[in-house]
C-alpha cells in the first residue's frame, strides 16, 4: 500500500464547476467517491479541493479502505501549446487576474467546466 504522500503526488483528476446560484465553486475528484468541496473564489476552491483530497485520502488510510488511483492517462502529457488571438489573450489575463489565479489556472477551469457540461448532456 501507499503511503499518504505517494498517494498525494499522484495525478488525480479535478472538476470545478460555478455554482448555479453564482456565489461560488463546487470542486470533486471523480476518482475519490465523494471527495466535494465548495469555494467562493477559483484559488480558495483549489485549495480546499487540495485539503479535501488529503482529508479523504488519510481518512480511507486510517480506516483501512482501499485508495482508488488515477486514470491512466497513456499517451497524453497533459500540454498543448495553443495560439490565440491577442483580445482573447488579454481578455483571459484579466479575468485570471480579477479571480487572484493564474491564466493557466484559469484556462483550465474553464475547460473543464466546459467539458464537464458536455458530458453532462
Amino acid at each position: 500500500m501507499k503511503t499518504l504522500e505517494e498517494y498525494l503526488r499522484l495525478p488525480y483528476s479535478l472538476e470545478i464547476l460555478p455554482d448555479p446560484d453564482g456565489t461560488g465553486y463546487t470542486a470533486r475528484f471523480p476518482e475519490l467517491p465523494g471527495c466535494i468541496t465548495v469555494g467562493c473564489s477559483l484559488e480558495e476552491t483549489v485549495s480546499n479541493a487540495m485539503d479535501a483530497k488529503e482529508e479523504w485520502i488519510c481518512a480511507a488510510l486510517e480506516d483501512g479502505s482501499p485508495v482508488p488511483e488515477p486514470n491512466k492517462r497513456d499517451g497524453y502529457s497533459g500540454q498543448f501549446k495553443l495560439r490565440i488571438p491577442k483580445s482573447l489573450h488579454r481578455s483571459l489575463a484579466e479575468r485570471a487576474r480579477a479571480e487572484g489565479i493564474s491564466m493557466n489556472q484559469y484556462c483550465l477551469y474553464l475547460l473543464t467546466k466546459n467539458n464537464t457540461l458536455e458530458h453532462a448532456r
